[in-house]
């Protein structure tokens, strides 16, 4: 199978090559840079151009089976400031691949990198009325530390619990509403050419050659940085936030399962590890694994367009897909102590 690549020189991406190389597929990699030299492989076909262009994909598309479109900017960002940049990217860069595979005639399989995000908050159960999901948290409250959401109907404590694909998609930031903008243009592209959409909703990745250093980066290579630095790891809110984390070889190996399954597997899977941690675990996780001295610290404070919960059920891609994660967090955390970071 010919498979075209876009991000392939980035973080999953890569990832996503190397297993694409090493089950013998060909590989196509449209980036705007070339990958870090350790990285490169051999017998992949690498185009650096801005996946903006609709003619960039189309000079990548001649003789493409399959896409596997990964490249995105990624992460809450700084502010709004950022937004022309997100939607460029993420938004811009969809429509000019959907619009070079329409002129194509492309109607492979396309499997599509989104993101947990677009639930906004996770999941929750209230004692007196059920399952809910809250509404977004007030700035109000989180100046006051009153981190967890209410009941948006009776104001009670509320539970939280995994939240599945069915559910009504909230995006609480920028990034987010991007990403599950691409979401709908390809679902449309799907619907419009026959094409088999595959989306995969990732949790939070993390693994070797991640981002850190950036603004942009996600909270493990930022914790990862702050132990390499001997700096003190530095927690928000009351660092009870629950995530799921999930290594990216486990991501790679969802996009081959994703790539290779029957066109009766189109549809949208959540890529989680099943195990939720808090963001305190996780800090305290990444200290121990690096053998580190430096403290945890919880210093309050909060993000705006940050959600308090959000954990995902992985149990759509195991029935489906037949994907499960395999890497432990424990044994993930151990590995990146030790693996080279990518640049951002």
């Amino acid at each position: 199978m010919r498979v075209l690549v876009t991000g392939g020189a980035g973080f999953v991406g890569s990832h996503v090559v190397d297993s694409l190389a090493a089950a013998g597929d060909e590989v196509v990699v449209l980036d705007r840079r070339l990958p870090h030299p350790d990285v490169e492989r051999a017998g992949v076909r690498y185009m650096v151009a801005d996946a903006r262009h609709p003619q960039a994909w189309e000079a990548a598309l001649p003789g493409v089976d399959a896409v596997c479109h990964q490249a995105a900017r990624v992460g809450l960002g700084v502010d709004l400031g950022d937004v022309v940049d997100y939607v460029a990217d993420n938004d811009a860069a969809t429509a000019a691949g959907i619009d070079a595979m329409h002129r194509r005639g492309f109607a492979g399989r396309v499997v599509l990198a989104s993101s947990m995000v677009v639930y906004g908050e996770g999941a929750y159960t209230c004692a007196t009325c059920g399952p809910v999901r809250p509404l977004a948290r007030r700035q109000v409250d989180l100046d006051a530390g009153r981190w967890e959401p209410a009941c948006p109907q009776c104001g009670s404590t509320l539970e939280p619990t995994t939240i599945d694909e069915d559910a009504v998609a909230d995006p609480r930031n920028v990034y987010a509403a991007t990403k599950l903008h691409q979401e709908h243009l390809f679902a449309a592209f799907g619907r419009e050419t026959g094409a088999t959409v595959v989306t995969l909703r990732y949790h939070n990745v993390y693994g070797s050659r991640m981002p850190r250093d950036t603004p942009y980066a996600g909270v493990a290579a930022i914790f990862g940085s702050a132990i390499a630095a001997g700096r003190p790891v530095r927690v928000f809110e009351d660092g009870a936030q629950r995530r799921d984390f999930v290594h990216v070889t486990d991501v790679a190996a969802a996009n081959l399962v994703a790539l290779r399954a029957p066109a009766e597997a189109a549809g949208t899977y959540n890529i989680a590890s099943g195990r939720p941690v808090t963001i305190a675990e996780l800090a305290h996780g990444l200290v121990a694994a690096a053998a580190g001295d430096v403290a945890v610290r919880v210093v309050g404070g909060y993000r705006l367009g940050d959600v308090r919960h959000v954990v995902a059920s992985p149990a759509r891609a195991a029935q489906i897909l037949g994907f499960r994660a395999r890497v432990d967090l424990a044994e993930g955390l151990a590995q990146l102590c030790t693996a080279p970071m990518g640049d951002g």
